[in-house]
């Protein structure tokens, strides 16, 4: 490393599944209580953003209802802001879940969709005036790992995160409020997984901080034992540190905590390099 870098300009977004099915801790905290209780114990391991999500968009996943995926955020959401001063953030693809939960607090809109899945979506996020996460993903949830195909798997993300870019300063969103994700894991392969990492650093030539979230995705278990989700914390904190260390400023996470501690010794150890 030729120059230093603080652990802590990377922030860590902690990850608050409301929902029975999300791949790795569907169920676990799916009543209102629990999931607070979650988002604060994330806090205090030492997250900057919540991410609050009531639909999973694990590859297969099935539509949830606006109204129940309503009845599952709002509750957590308002709890939170009560509770936190962090950034909330709102996992939604839809615009009416997205304006319930900012009204009640939230400050982010993280979209899977990139705010493609309703032709109200940008306008309203500029409506919002919020923080928007614009990712990409091949497909649907319910059928993006079908076979999933690129010419040149980098650049076609590179090329839509940046017309997504371009369309929401169109609308009037400002740029510094628009956050970019390449989408690990969602209508990728493994290769396609492993070349979007190694070259993460491109992204940042779009102007915007960019997200990063690989946090106990298939294509770890894939590359080990394919063992179940929770499983994979080694392989989780070794992508983390290949996105910092490629420029992300956001890590999206399960474990808070052991990946702060891993930020810091990184952060350590790449500050000593450079001592005079």
């Amino acid at each position: 490393m030729t120059a230093k870098k603080e652990p802590g300009q990377c922030r860590l977004m902690g990850i608050v599944n409301v929902t029975p099915d999300s791949f790795s801790d569907g169920g676990q905290f799916f009543d209102t209580k629990t999931a607070i209780e979650h988002g604060l114990s994330l806090v205090a391991d030492g997250a900057d953003i919540l991410d609050i999500g009531g639909e999973s968009t694990r590859p297969g996943a099935e539509n949830v209802p606006i109204e129940q995926e309503i009845n599952r955020v709002l509750p957590v959401v308002e709890g939170l802001v009560r509770q936190t001063d962090v950034a909330i953030s709102i996992d939604t693809r839809k615009p009416v879940v997205a304006i319930a939960a900012i009204n009640a607090g939230a400050s982010i809109w993280n979209d899977v969709s990139a705010l493609t899945w309703s032709p109200e979506s940008v306008a309203t996020a500029a409506e919002l005036r919020c923080h928007v996460v614009l990712m990409h993903a091949q497909g649907d949830p319910k059928t993006m790992q079908d076979n999933p195909q690129y010419d040149d798997v980098v650049g076609d993300v590179l090329a839509f995160l940046a017309a997504r870019r371009d369309a929401c300063l169109k609308a009037g969103i400002e740029d510094t409020k628009i956050i970019l994700d390449p989408g690990i894991g969602f209508g990728k392969t493994l290769q396609h997984n492993l070349d979007m990492i190694a070259n993460l650093d491109r992204f940042g030539a779009l102007g915007c901080p960019v997200l990063f979230g690989a946090s106990r995705k298939r294509f770890i278990g894939a590359l080990d034992r394919d063992g179940p989700a929770d499983k994979r914390l080694g392989g989780s904190l070794a992508a983390a540190i290949a996105g910092y260390q490629r420029g992300a400023s956001i890590l999206r996470v399960h474990d808070v905590r052991e990946t702060r501690q891993a930020l810091n010794v990184l952060g350590g150890i790449e500050n000593a390099l450079v001592t005079p």
